[in-house]
């Protein structure tokens, strides 16, 4: 159980031993750490949210409740600070404690229920299916499923989502760009004009289409072999892109096509919504910003009332010709996904944030006027070597690809570099660094402490010559022997992963995860350290089997958090490292 939930319950129970009003409200009460460690392990405002209400000073009201939290056995200390705010010490034997909950629970560690009963749609990647997948979409598919990750494991019954942008523009040109391929596999000679794919991963495609049609098309005219071209090219650009999101351990349950939406009504039902409650209207849109006058051309349009729900400016869902404008489908997209979830997620790239109040608005219209889309948009990653940006991949023909960063540094490490910065900060991703064994380097350095307690373990059976018992059997050991502040420090973070997890999740935030297992990896190689000077606080105490396993244990509960956590982020925890 998370800690600090723990005891805002224990001071809500002291609360409501006091007389109080019934109309008293304590939502806003908290328990967390306190900014300065040196106050204590627990800090609670609860008398300054209650106070006023109760009629009472709040310093008077902390007095009364800290005298009842006192006798709590758990609570080694309790002090009242400033205007009323309550800090709690606990003590030694109730840290300890914490060790055998991480060892029996487990893999399940941490794991909550805050999300029991809703779920959530996560939208990942969605990238147009024009080729392989960049370095950009590499950092939001690395995103998307770590907060997915996150999610599930606070109970939310989670959806991972792929959007298939196969209904406009863009794949009419890859299919003239396949059609280049197909003609240079037949042994022509091809010139790729401007604005075509230039990329090299497009004359496989050429040949599978040779395989498949033989010279069929070869001498159809263009509005004969483009659809079948295009379905062609569409699909083998999907399975190019499900081998990439595999090789960075990444599956979706759904992939949801645009032109499903076409042609079956799918995007009329949900105009047709918008309608019914007036928001849709005939209008003239004023020019947009940065155009003269003379340079606009009124039209009248189908539009969407966005401004009723926090949109800058009305949106056009149809031309003046009576086509679909690009938004139309996707209203009718989150219309689908609205019916499908509770809550929605989208992650988009940094180019996308024109986007976000128009998608917002429009989900707030199609639902019940609340916000129920979040949409976390991915900076851009400058790729480095040795302090200089790395050149362009050849084989792309613009981009440096996802498959480029995973055949050089590893899926694993690419995961954890693309979540050791906030997903809306710019992120520099240096190769080197990336693989440099050093403190510097954080995903070493969390991996580096779960090898080292695989290694203490090994250490332990040679010592023992026999195996280390289960952690269920090292939880019932006793810990009495963990006095030291270092060892209580390790406790203390290792006790913390419930709240991480919680705050995380409530925030839609994986980043915090790796943040905390590199704190946590820090506090472990520090008690390692100390170790090198102090030989009691060595976690193998040879000749002393007794102290070995309840410094084992610690070790263990140490592990398996940082497991949990990499599991998280969609890392592979290390046994050894080479």
């Amino acid at each position: 159980m998370d800690v600090f939930a723990e005891f805002r319950q224990t001071v809500l129970e002291a609360l409501a031993t006091l007389d109080l009003p019934e109309t008293v409200r304590t939502e806003a009460v908290s328990a967390e750490p306190p900014r300065d460690s040196s106050h204590g392990d627990v800090a609670s405002n609860v008398a300054m949210v209650v106070a006023k209400q109760a009629g009472m000073k709040p310093r008077d009201m902390a007095e009364k409740i800290a005298a009842i939290l006192s006798d709590d056995p758990r609570i080694a200390s309790v002090d009242v600070a400033g205007p009323g705010f309550i800090n709690l010490r606990l003590s030694p034997e109730f840290w300890r404690s914490r060790v055998a909950v991480a060892l029996r629970a487990g893999k399940e560690y941490g794991r909550l229920e805050i999300g029991k009963d809703r779920k959530v749609n996560v939208e990942y990647v969605s990238a147009n299916p024009t080729g392989p997948l960049h370095v950009g979409h590499t950092r939001g598919a690395v995103f998307g499923d770590a907060l997915a990750s996150l999610l599930e494991f606070a109970g939310y019954d989670v959806t991972r989502e792929y959007y298939i942008n196969d209904g406009g523009s863009q794949v009419d040109t890859l299919a003239r760009s396949a059609f280049l391929r197909y003609r240079q596999a037949h042994g022509q000679n091809i010139e790729i004009g401007e604005g075509l794919y230039p990329g090299d991963y497009l004359v496989p495609v050429g040949e599978a289409m040779k395989n498949a049609f033989g010279d069929t098309l070869l001498d159809q005219p263009e509005e004969e072999w483009l659809p079948a071209v295009r379905d062609f090219a569409t699909d083998a650009m999907m399975d190019m892109v499900r081998a990439d999101l595999a090789a960075l351990g990444v599956t979706m349950d759904v992939f949801f096509s645009e032109k499903s939406l076409y042609g079956t009504g799918r995007i009329e039902d949900a105009v047709g919504a918008l309608d019914a409650k007036g928001l849709i209207y005939q209008g003239v849109l004023e020019p947009p910003k940065g155009k003269k006058p003379d340079d606009w051309e009124p039209r009248e349009q189908t539009l969407f009332k966005s401004t009723d729900y926090g949109d800058d400016v009305d949106r056009p869902i149809k031309k003046s010709d009576g086509s679909w404008t690009y938004f139309a489908p996707d209203i009718a997209y989150h219309y689908d996904k609205l019916q499908r979830a509770d809550e929605l997620i989208n992650v988009f790239g940094a180019d996308h944030s024109g986007y976000v109040k128009r998608m917002k608005a429009a989900c707030k219209a199609l639902g019940d006027g609340s916000d129920r889309l979040d949409i976390k948009l991915t900076q851009l990653v400058k790729l480095m070597r040795d302090g200089e940006e790395l050149k362009m991949s050849k084989r792309a023909g613009t981009f440096v690809t996802l498959r480029d960063l995973i055949d050089e540094v590893g899926a694993g490490v690419v995961r954890f570099v693309m979540l050791t910065r906030k997903n809306d900060a710019s992120l520099d991703f240096d190769f080197s660094k990336a693989l440099e064994q050093s403190k510097d380097n954080p995903v070493f350095y969390v991996q580096y402490a779960h090898a080292r307690v695989y290694s203490l373990l090994r250490r332990a059976e040679e010592e023992a010559g026999g195996t280390v018992p289960e952690d269920a059997d090292l939880a019932a050991i006793d810990l009495s022997g963990l006095t030291h502040e270092a060892d209580l420090a390790l406790i203390a973070r290792i006790a913390e992963w419930p709240r991480q997890v919680r705050l995380a999740a409530e925030a839609h935030e994986p980043h915090r995860i790796a943040f905390y297992l590199y704190d946590l990896a820090s506090a472990f190689h520090s008690l390692w350290n100390r170790g090198n000077a102090d030989e009691s606080l060595r976690f193998v105490q040879p000749g002393n089997r007794q102290a070995t396993l309840v410094r084992l244990g610690l070790a263990r509960a140490c592990a398996l958090t940082i497991s949990n956590g990499l599991c998280i982020l969609g890392v592979t925890p290390m046994q050894e490292m080479r």
